[in-house]
């Protein structure tokens, strides 16, 4: 199952306040960007960040799984509290690099 727009359009609204949110489809599921890095894989109605040492403490207790086959572990933000899904985000902001340049 892919991701609904609305889910998408919610989790762009959340994030909103910490800068310019845009999302990206591919194959049916989405990468939601901020400020031009890439924060969180929205597959199936979820999202997915990754497992940082940065925000372990923000995670304790967290839920995980994997985007997709093959993917990672990843932390499943839950959007609950909304207010520490940004300080969350913010944190893994400012622990990832930026994209690099195509050539």
């Amino acid at each position: 199952m892919a991701c609904t727009t609305d889910y998408i359009e919610f989790i762009c609204q959340v994030l909103s306040p910490l800068g310019e949110v845009r999302s990206r489809k591919m194959m049916g599921d989405y990468i939601i960007y901020v400020n031009e890095k890439c924060v969180i894989t929205a597959c199936d109605n979820c999202a997915y960040i990754k497992k940082l040492k940065c925000i372990e403490p923000l995670m304790g207790g967290a839920e995980t799984g994997y985007a997709y086959e093959g993917a990672k572990e990843s932390y499943i933000l839950d959007f609950e509290d909304q207010r520490k899904v940004r300080e969350i985000i913010s944190t893994l902001w400012d622990n990832l690099p930026f994209p690099k340049k195509k050539k």
